[in-house]
C-alpha cells in the first residue's frame, strides 16, 4: 500500500454544536478539541496503515463515550481523506436488563449513517455460566468478539474498528506487566485470532481526557456499561488511577511511557526468543546501542513533537 496522509488540515463537520444555545466559548473549545482528536486519529491511521482505498469499516458502537467519538471522528476524516472508504456502525444488543433499545437506532438514524443492530441474548448465557458475585467481563467479551467477527463477514467488512484509546493501551500494558508477567499491550492494528479479520484502533494516540471532554461537549446519549450488574475490573481501575496520579504529580511521565512502547530495544531485554544470547560473540562489530543500558542515569529522550498540541487546538 502506498503511504498516504490522514492528518486532516480542515474539513466539514458532520454534526452541529452540542445545542442551539451553546455559547461561543463552548463552541470554540469543541472545535479546538475536535481538531486535536482528528489530528491524533489521523496520525495513528497513517503511522499504522490502518485504512486503505475501498475499505468497508465496521465501527463497533457500544453506546459509550469512546465508540461515539470514534464514529464521529472517522466520519469527519472520511470527508477529507485521500482514499475512499465506507463506514457502517454496528451495535450488539446483548439483552441486558434495562438496555435502552431505542437510543442507538435513534442516534444513528439522525446521523445518517448505515447501521446494523445485532440482537443476541449473551446476557442469559453469561449469568447461567458465571457464578454469582464473579465478574462477567471475560466471558462476555469472548462471546461478543465471536459474534462481531461473524457480523463482519456477513456485512462484508474489511476492517473492524474499536474505540480503545491511549489510556486503554497503557492500562493493558501495566496490567500485563504487574499481573501477567508479560511485556504486552493491545496494538493499534492486529489480525484476529482466527486470522480472517483486521482489527484497528484509530484512537490509539488520543488521551482519554480529551474523549471525556469531547463527549460532554457533544452531548452524546451515553448508555452506562454497568447494566449487567457485573463487578468492576478493580485491577484496571487501580491502574487507571495510577496513571492519572502520575499525570498530575509527574507531568510527562505518562507520555514518555507511551512513547517507549514504540521504541523497543529487544537486545536489551531478557527474552531468548528475541536475542540469541548463546550465540552472542564479541567479534569487533560496533553496536549502536552498545552497553549504554548500564549507564546510571539514562539519557533523556527529546520531546516527541508529534503529540504536542498546536496553539489553535488549545482548550
Amino acid at each position: 500500500m502506498q503511504p498516504v496522509t490522514f492528518i486532516p488540515r480542515a474539513g466539514p463537520s458532520v454534526a452541529g454544536d452540542a445545542g442551539a444555545g451553546a455559547t461561543a466559548g463552548t463552541s470554540r473549545r469543541r472545535i479546538a478539541l475536535e481538531k486535536r482528536i482528528r489530528r491524533l486519529t489521523g496520525m495513528a491511521i497513517e503511522h499504522f496503515a490502518m485504512i486503505e482505498d475501498g475499505d468497508r469499516i465496521m465501527v463497533c458502537l457500544s453506546g459509550g463515550k469512546d465508540s461515539y467519538t470514534l464514529l464521529e471522528i472517522l466520519m469527519k476524516i472520511r470527508e477529507v481523506a485521500p482514499v475512499r472508504f465506507e463506514l457502517i456502525a454496528v451495535n450488539l444488543d446483548q439483552k441486558q436488563p434495562g438496555f435502552p433499545e431505542h437510543v442507538l437506532p435513534d442516534y444513528l438514524g439522525a446521523l445518517g449513517i448505515p447501521f446494523h443492530i445485532e440482537n443476541q441474548d449473551t446476557y442469559s448465557i453469561v449469568k447461567r455460566v458465571v457464578p454469582e458475585g464473579k465478574t462477567t467481563c471475560g466471558l462476555c467479551s469472548r462471546l461478543r468478539r465471536g459474534i462481531l467477527y461473524r457480523v463482519a463477514d456477513e456485512l462484508g467488512a474489511t476492517k473492524i474498528a474499536l474505540g480503545h484509546h491511549r489510556d486503554d493501551i497503557l492500562e493493558t500494558f501495566f496490567l500485563n506487566l504487574f499481573h501477567g508477567g508479560k511485556l504486552k499491550t493491545m496494538p493499534p492494528k492486529l489480525v484476529s485470532d482466527d486470522g480472517r479479520h483486521m482489527v484497528i484502533r484509530p484512537l490509539a494516540y488520543v488521551p482519554e481526557r480529551d474523549i471525556e471532554k469531547y463527549a460532554a461537549l457533544r452531548g452524546f446519549p451515553i448508555i452506562p456499561c454497568n447494566l449487567c450488574g457485573s463487578q468492576p475490573n478493580l485491577k484496571r481501575a487501580e491502574t487507571k488511577q495510577m496513571l492519572r496520579d502520575w499525570e498530575r504529580q509527574h507531568p510527562g511521565r505518562v507520555e514518555s511511557t507511551f512513547r517507549a512502547l514504540s521504541q523497543v530495544v529487544p537486545t536489551h531485554l531478557l527474552d531468548t526468543t528475541l536475542q540469541d544470547f548463546a550465540g552472542l560473540r564479541a567479534d569487533g562489530t560496533p553496536h549502536a546501542d552498545g552497553d549504554t543500558a548500564f549507564d546510571d542515569v539514562p539519557v533523556s529522550a527529546p520531546p516527541d513533537t508529534r503529540f504536542q498540541t498546536p496553539a489553535d487546538e488549545q482548550d
